[in-house]
């Protein structure tokens, strides 16, 4: 079955390397069938969560007028949801955790549009060569994955990718692009 998969990037660097894992994994998922969109957080202007707990009193999940409202139908018919980012003082970026936290939206009683993803995944890069430095970032993943009743269908961290461009050096594109191709 062919899904519809919402591609979220965090980094403000255009053409860098999160981005260029983005899109070879794209490239693998749209091998496969998949119906694929890609979103540069990084081009939006999107505020972090106010905890105002005004969710859904408007005609969209926030009451904020920014640009999540141009990605909120996007996230309600998306059946995955992929996080790339690169490494940012142990997290993911925070253009992309901006977005991350707005999801609070579609978890409050008052929710008039549920989610439709079942599915996500995590690509990282950064400068780190250990992947015990990308924990934070994963961890969060992960609860944020739980919490959202998602199924986890893979984690990619490109360790040792900094300058713009490293992500070419080694298999790193491969990987990403055979991740795409294994949904």
């Amino acid at each position: 079955m062919n899904k519809n998969i919402l591609i979220l990037t965090g980094s403000p660097r255009k053409n860098g390397n999160s981005d260029m894992l983005a899109d070879a994994f794209m490239k693998g998922a749209q091998e496969k069938g998949h119906i694929v969109n890609k979103i540069e957080m990084a081009k939006l202007n999107i505020s972090g969560c106010n905890a105002c707990e005004m969710c859904w009193t408007k005609d969209r999940a926030c009451v904020q007028c920014d640009d999540m409202t141009k990605i909120e139908p996007l996230l309600e018919s998306a059946d995955m949801l992929v996080l790339v980012s690169p490494l940012y003082f142990f997290g993911i970026s925070a253009q992309l955790k901006a977005a991350v936290d707005r999801f609070c939206a579609y978890c409050v009683g008052s929710c008039k549009k549920s989610l439709n993803i079942k599915e996500s995944a995590l690509i990282m890069c950064g400068e780190c060569d250990e992947e015990r430095f990308f924990s934070g970032a994963i961890d969060t993943y992960k609860y944020t994955a739980d919490y959202m009743k998602w199924k986890d269908r893979g984690i990619l961290i490109a360790t040792s990718v900094s300058a713009k461009g490293d992500v070419l050096q080694g298999d790193w594109l491969t990987k990403a692009k055979a991740f795409g191709t294994s949904i």
